[in-house]
């Protein structure tokens, strides 16, 4: 649990910044009289409002920048294309000395990002790796592929396939298929799913199996629900859902709300139900034998990590990376630092966020 730990160390830091007191958007005018990158303007492009994490990440890097003295200029895309490309155009405009973007879709960007470059702005992808584009220098990112990993591995271990039990019924459920994060989520759990789908101990009665048939576009609770409603009504008449692998916190409250819609959680015991980013809601959930898991993604690590890479670019100093293999963007392989992910649920929720200071106990109840 090394991860926890770091936890305890960024809780601190982030404790003692409390004080600073610039808004979230506090510009004011040019980003540096001098022309000089140390202590000018950082865009923050952020996809949406509509989910906690979005905005936990953006206002964390706020806190990060602004304690090494840069000014910030935080936005949110409102899960609209078009709204994060004038966003960020605005920021160039603005004389931002660096962009910091978590894309609404990966393969947007290529226009404004080369108008970026020709302004020679450095940019740092966060969370989701843009794609398609050679105007990308660093990627601040948890390791994805794990997390699908964590989320098979859980399914595995409460069923006791290891042990030989089965056959289960579960529903595949992915990630936005526009966000390049979906498909390491979505490999990551079948890598350790399929051999008990080939062996037919695990079996998916709707027959979706493929990435795109179970795709969830823009992260969507409501789309997921909608989905989950159609296949209960076509394949589980009579069949029992055992399982859901569910990538999201959000998705998995839809995936809830419709089995509960006919009858889990009362005349029979909710499936194991996956998820991801340990939010709230979805934390008590965990706590009130709901949703089984989801997997905790630490934003003020990833926001201090964020803040580092970018205050080296604008220093003269190199960003620190631990994987320089993974992240193909389709144009170029982006340099990118890793940080690992925890699983949370109705065992380890104290340990992993109570203790580390995510959460408080009140906050819980």
């Amino acid at each position: 649990m090394r991860k926890i730990s770091a936890g305890l160390v960024a809780t601190g830091l982030l404790l003692s910044l409390a004080a600073c007191g610039q808004s979230a958007n506090g510009v004011g005018g040019d980003a540096s009289a001098k022309g000089d990158a140390k202590g000018g303007l950082v865009g923050i492009a952020m996809p949406t409002k509509s989910s906690e994490r979005w905005i936990n990440d953006g206002n964390n890097i706020v806190k990060e920048f602004q304690a090494k003295g840069y000014k910030t200029d935080l936005q949110f895309g409102d899960n609209v294309v078009e709204n994060q490309v004038s966003q960020v155009e605005n920021m160039i405009t603005k004389g931002a000395k660096l962009l910091v973007i978590a894309a609404i879709d990966g393969a947007s960007l290529t226009n404004v990002l080369q108008k970026a470059a020709d302004s020679h702005i450095p940019v740092i992808a966060y969370d989701r790796l843009i794609r398609g584009t050679q105007n990308v220098d660093y990627y601040a990112t948890f390791d994805n592929y794990k997390v699908g990993v964590l989320q098979g591995s859980y399914i595995v271990d409460k069923l006791g396939l290891k042990d030989g039990k089965g056959p289960f019924n579960i529903e595949l459920f992915a990630g936005s298929p526009d966000d390049n994060n979906s498909s390491y989520f979505f490999n990551g759990a079948m890598s350790v799913l399929k051999p008990y789908l080939d062996d037919k101990k695990l079996v998916v009665q709707s027959g979706q199996t493929e990435f795109n048939q179970v795709a969830t576009l823009r992260w969507d609770g409501g789309v997921a629900q909608s989905r989950m409603d159609n296949l209960l009504s076509k394949a589980y008449t009579s069949a029992r859902v055992d399982a859901v692998l569910s990538p999201y916190d959000g998705i998995s409250i839809g995936i809830i709300s419709s089995l509960k819609g006919v009858g889990y959680g009362s005349g029979k015991s909710l499936p194991v139900i996956t998820g991801q980013d340990a939010e709230l809601a979805s934390v008590k959930s965990i706590i009130a034998g709901e949703q089984t898991m989801s997997i905790y993604k630490d934003a003020r690590l990833q926001a201090k990590v964020t803040a580092q890479m970018g205050d080296a670019l604008l220093t003269g100093g190199k960003p620190e990376v631990n994987d320089t293999t993974q992240y193909n963007n389709g144009v170029k392989v982006v340099p990118a630092q890793l940080l690992q992910p925890v699983l949370v649920d109705k065992d380890s929720y104290q340990k992993a966020l109570i203790d580390s200071g995510q959460y408080t106990a009140d906050q819980l109840k």
